[in-house]
């Protein structure tokens, strides 16, 4: 299965300004499966415990914060080279530095705020995967 899935959560900037559907229908029109997929929020605790690879730099606490401060949608995504075409499909980080026709570019506002998250390794979107779901949980 590596090298065939990524995880996404649609962030809390996102699912507040009701871009669930529309995001979600980009990912299926660029080709992936939703293999799983939860509406839920991250508890300060679980946010930093999902983010902390980042600890010890300076946007930790923000991130947290935010990354608790409203509901989510996680999903596990399945197609094949699936961490490079999520990648690809979301744009850069800065919504200012998205290409065109990009998740952020679309419906980002800011590094921070910036809409969806995507694993960026196939280590990681196992690690990630498992974190949000259980194996009763995939199709």
């Amino acid at each position: 299965m590596t090298g065939t899935i990524t995880l996404t959560m649609i962030k809390p900037d996102a699912v507040s300004k009701n871009h669930i559907g529309g995001i979600l229908k980009m990912i299926n029109d660029a080709g992936f499966r939703i293999k799983a997929m939860k509406y839920t929020q991250l508890s300060k605790e679980q946010a930093g415990q999902f983010y902390a690879v980042h600890q010890d730099k300076g946007f930790y606490n923000d991130l947290v914060e935010f990354m608790s401060s409203g509901p989510i949608v996680a999903a596990i995504l399945e197609k094949e080279n699936a961490i490079a075409d999520f990648r690809k499909l979301i744009g850069a980080t800065n919504p200012a530095n998205a290409e065109p026709g990009t998740v952020r570019a679309s419906y980002a506002e800011s590094v921070q705020r910036n809409a969806v998250h995507g694993s960026d390794s196939d280590e990681n979107a196992v690690i990630e995967s498992d974190f949000f779901f259980s194996k009763v949980e995939r199709f």
